[in-house]
């Protein structure tokens, strides 16, 4: 797929949009409703930023996920519902423009050669903890039908989606889907993100479930 060399972008709080995920999203701000009605007549791609924590005036993330349109429903008062799937990870330069929706040039950034021996090793150890993570019984957090359900229930869908992450074999997909459906921070996804090394990914998710699971052996243990 041909990527364009600058694309609409979306600055949300704690949104991150990984390559492969899906991210729903309501368009009702009217800028973002020219962006969307604008994309929809052109290549269907818009990119989404994460908002820099801290700051008041809309400042995207350097690395963003550059999504395709791929369900568009639109409302009678204007606002839209919309599925967007991530395509690729890039990195944002230049500005083109800030009205009425900000444009920006963007360079797509690709994983360089790395260790399989090293990569193997650390997807195996992704595997265990997620395993792990099912046993403790902990949810998975972009999933907030899990929060209503019955624990039983809960515990039965969250092996489910153990078992798809399961049947991933390319590493990449691995450490962004996992990461998209298992991490709730904001800060460890945009880490995941900006992340390009696919090993040093691995090892940052690695990371960041461990100390998870430590945390709710810790809370067990009270």
């Amino acid at each position: 797929m041909k990527l364009p060399s600058e694309v609409p972008v979306m600055t949300l709080p704690n949104a991150t949009l990984f390559p492969q995920a899906l991210l729903p999203l309501y368009i009702f701000e009217p800028r973002y409703r020219q962006m969307l009605l604008d994309s929809l007549h052109t290549d269907r791609m818009f990119s989404v930023a994460m908002q820099k924590p801290g700051r008041t005036r809309e400042t995207p993330s350097l690395v963003a996920g550059l999504g395709l349109i791929r369900v568009s429903v639109g409302h009678e008062d204007g606002t839209s519902h919309l599925i967007l799937q991530g395509i690729a990870r890039v990195e944002l330069e230049e500005t083109v423009r800030y009205k009425p929706y900000r444009i920006q040039r963007i360079r797509p950034l690709e994983s360089p050669p790395c260790n399989e021996l090293a990569v193997d090793a650390l997807m195996a150890k992704v595997r265990e903890l997620l395993e792990e993570r099912v046993k403790l019984g902990l949810p998975f957090p972009p999933f907030p039908a899990l929060a209503q359900a019955k624990a039983a229930e809960a515990a039965g869908f969250s092996k489910e989606v153990l078992e798809y992450l399961n049947k991933l074999t390319d590493p990449e997909q691995v450490a962004d889907l996992v990461s998209c459906a298992v991490l709730s921070g904001p800060v460890q996804r945009q880490t995941i993100l900006e992340t390009v090394n696919l090993e040093a990914r691995l090892k940052h998710l690695v990371h960041f479930l461990m100390a998870e699971i430590t945390r709710q052996r810790k809370d067990k243990n009270r």
